[in-house]
C-alpha cells in the first residue's frame, strides 16, 4: 500500500497571514492523522515563510505516524533535523528565493555534497530521500549517493496529465521507478500529484512507496473538507 504523507505547509501559510494560531497546526496535523494520513510532511524555508522551524519541534510529539521534513540541506537545516530527529528527511535543492520546489537534484554534479550530507543523517538513524527528476542517470547517481530513497517530482507528468497525455507523461516515471527499485532504492513521489492524477499516477507505479501531497489536497478540502478528502486519496491510492 503506497502511504499518504499530508504536507501541512499552506495550512501554516494561512496561519501566519493573520498572526496568532488559527488554524493550530498541532491539532491539525493531529486531525488529518486522524482522518487517516499515514504521514505528516514540512518543509522549512529559511525565511519561515508557512513552517516555521520551533513548528518542527513541536510537531515532533504530535505526529504519531510517519514524519518527513523537507528541504534545503544547509547547515541550519541539517542542524534542526538532527535535532528533531524525524523519520524521514527529504533534500530538495530549492533556491533561497523559491516559491516552491521547481527541480530536482542534479546528483551528478553535487554527488560528493549528497554523499556527505546522507552520511550525517544516515548516521544519526533517520532515512533519507532526495528529490529528483526522472531521469535513468539522475537514478542511477542518486543510489551511488547511499540515499534510501528518491522522491520522483511530478510536476511534469501532473502538466501532461492535464493536457491529455498521460500516457506520454506517465512514461518517464515508469521507467525510473522501476530503475530504482532494481537498484534497492524506495520510491517516493510529489509535487503537483491531486484527486484528478493520483489514481492513474499509483495504477502505473507499481514500486510506489509514499506520496506527500499539500497544495492540491488542502485547496481540495477548502470545498470537500479535510475529513472527506483524505479518504479519497486513500483510496485512489489502494
Amino acid at each position: 500500500m503506497t502511504k499518504l504523507s499530508v504536507n501541512i505547509n499552506k495550512l501554516a501559510t494561512l496561519r501566519n497571514a493573520r498572526g496568532g494560531n488559527v488554524p493550530d497546526l498541532l491539532m491539525a496535523a493531529s486531525d488529518i492523522e486522524r482522518f487517516g494520513a499515514e504521514g505528516i510532511t514540512i518543509h522549512p524555508r529559511p525565511d519561515e515563510r508557512h513552517i516555521r522551524y520551533q513548528d518542527a519541534r513541536d510537531l515532533k510529539s504530535v505526529v504519531t505516524t510517519e514524519y518527513n521534513i523537507e528541504g534545503n540541506p544547509n547547515e541550519k537545516f541539517i542542524a534542526l533535523v538532527l535535532e528533531v530527529k524525524p523519520t524521514q528527511v527529504t533534500l530538495v535543492p530549492d533556491a533561497v528565493d523559491a516559491i516552491t520546489s521547481n527541480a530536482g537534484w542534479d546528483a551528478i554534479t553535487h554527488a560528493d555534497f549528497l554523499k556527505s550530507t546522507i552520511a550525517r543523517f544516515k548516521a544519526a538513524g533517520i532515512r533519507t530521500s532526495i528529490f529528483i527528476d526522472p531521469v535513468l542517470t539522475q537514478i542511477e547517481a542518486a543510489a551511488a549517493t547511499g540515499t534510501d530513497r528518491i522522491e520522483l517530482y511530478t510536476e511534469a507528468y501532473a502538466d501532461g496529465f492535464s493536457q491529455g497525455n498521460k500516457e506520454a507523461a506517465i512514461a518517464p516515471y515508469k521507467a525510473a521507478a522501476t530503475m530504482a527499485k532494481s537498484l534497492d532504492l524506495g520510491v517516493n513521489a510529489g509535487h503537483d500529484l491531486s484527486l484528478d492524477n493520483i489514481a492513474f499516477f499509483k495504477s502505473e507505479i507499481k514500486e510506489l512507496d509514499e506520496v506527500s501531497i499539500g497544495h492540491a489536497l488542502i485547496c481540495e478540502s477548502l470545498y470537500m473538507g479535510l475529513e472527506n478528502v483524505i479518504p479519497m486519496y486513500l483510496k485512489a491510492l489502494s
